[in-house]
């Protein structure tokens, strides 16, 4: 599979990346096997860069990720994890997370934390439970509602550790590409994670980000292509950005499957292949938690979408005539 570099970072990802947080139990459990099943498969399929978070299963996913990636050659594969969030032992014993998306008990709490120290002692933290003595890209996790500290204090920190060699590349990850785009312009960034805004159905990464990215030579890893499922399976009741679609959103991805399927694909392989059109993103990271699934997106990403699919798809107006689109016939090697 071919792999793209994180702008000046040296730090190559494959174009097909491996989302962790369904391995730490995102909404219903995944048994210990499965979870190293699908990381195997990942692996097999030839994907060798691998996302997780603190966040994902409060710390499940990265212990799950490290036994799973244990023994391989470290050299052959990549790994990113965030900071933002530091998980403190739970006052109170009992209950689960699924307040928080995760299947599992409740052992621990999130607590928000862009300081310096925080971002120092979370990757510390991380390594721990990766089993790693280094990751690759450490991004700066959902700073929404934490922006003044992000850019006065975690940044700076996420300098300091890439000057000194313990992490490769440093980003930010987020489901919004405003703050994304300030990222871009105000600071030095490797990388930025941009989660559902560049998609067949949301183009808002388009707007600024993307133009921006491009030219600061700075790369974007797109995750969240389905949108949270919609474009992986478009019927009534299907979620669209964790929520039940909208009719009218819904009638878009039954429309753009209508057109994928004239052209003898999936909806699935023109939602993996979008992204990569334009010339700013590195790599899709689509979240699995089964060897099933990881089999089938990265078959579906090694489609080459026909350029007719996308004439057709901006004749029906389903995407505007300036959204780049992959080259006719382009193949996912």
């Amino acid at each position: 599979m071919r792999t793209r570099t994180l702008g000046r970072s040296g730090v190559d990802v494959t174009e097909l990346s491996f989302g962790a947080a369904a391995i730490g139990n995102l909404y219903t459990p995944v048994a210990d096997e499965e979870a190293r099943s699908a990381v195997d498969a990942a692996w097999d399929a030839g994907i060798r860069h691998f996302d997780t978070a603190p966040h994902y299963g409060i710390g499940l996913s990265e212990r799950r990720l490290g036994e799973a990636l244990a023994g391989r050659d470290r050299s052959a594969y990549t790994v990113s994890t965030k900071a933002g969030r530091l998980l403190v032992p739970a006052e109170e014993s009992g209950g689960d997370d699924l307040e928080h998306g995760f299947a599992v008990p409740a052992t621990h709490r999130r607590v928000w934390d862009f300081s310096a120290d925080g971002v120092r002692r979370s990757l510390e933290d991380s390594l721990t439970r990766l089993g790693l003595d280094r990751v690759d890209l450490v991004y700066l996790h959902d700073p929404d509602d934490h922006g003044e500290q992000a850019f006065r204090e975690a940044y700076p920190a996420l300098e300091r550790l890439r000057a000194e060699g313990v992490v490769g590349a440093i980003g930010a990850g987020m489901n919004q590409a405003a703050m994304l785009t300030r990222f871009v312009r105000d600071t030095d960034v490797d990388a930025v994670l941009c989660a559902g805004r560049y998609t067949l159905l949301d183009q808002g990464a388009l707007t600024e980000l993307l133009p921006e990215a491009q030219a600061r030579g700075t790369s974007v890893v797109v995750g969240g292509v389905f949108n949270s499922g919609l474009l992986a399976d478009p019927r009534p009741g299907a979620t669209y950005d964790y929520a039940v679609a909208p009719s009218e959103v819904l009638d878009r991805a039954c429309q753009l499957q209508a057109v994928a399927q004239r052209h003898g694909i999936t909806l699935r392989a023109a939602a993996l292949a979008f992204p990569l059109g334009h010339p700013a993103v590195a790599s899709v990271l689509v979240g699995t938690r089964s060897p099933r699934e990881v089999r089938d997106t990265a078959q579906q990403f090694a489609v080459a979408v026909p350029a007719a699919f996308w004439q057709e798809a901006r004749a029906e107006g389903l995407l505007a005539d300036d959204v780049p689109v992959p080259v006719a016939g382009k193949e996912h090697a």
